[in-house]
């Protein structure tokens, strides 16, 4: 597992996973339903990418978020602020 704790500790982890992988910025583009320039910014830690398009690229990678250090999450529990 890979401790994520900024935008480029990020993008470099994803780089890293497209390459191991062998795919190219646009083959990934494609297959996560994104612009080639949103996977560019996404790698070179651009802080302003959306969520939305950063877990396409994830799951694209055939990775998936898991936050640790949070309190649990239960049924029923309160949710927001």
């Amino acid at each position: 597992m890979t401790s994520i704790r900024s935008p480029q500790q990020l993008g470099d982890a994803l780089r890293a996973a497209r390459k191991q992988l062998e795919l190219t910025q646009s083959q990934l583009a494609l297959a996560a339903g994104v612009g080639v320039r949103f996977i560019v910014d996404l790698e070179a830690g651009k802080p302003t990418v959306r969520l939305e398009h950063v877990l396409r690229v994830i799951d694209a990678l055939g990775g998936e978020i898991q936050l640790s250090g949070l309190p649990d999450q239960h049924e029923g529990g309160e949710h927001g602020a």
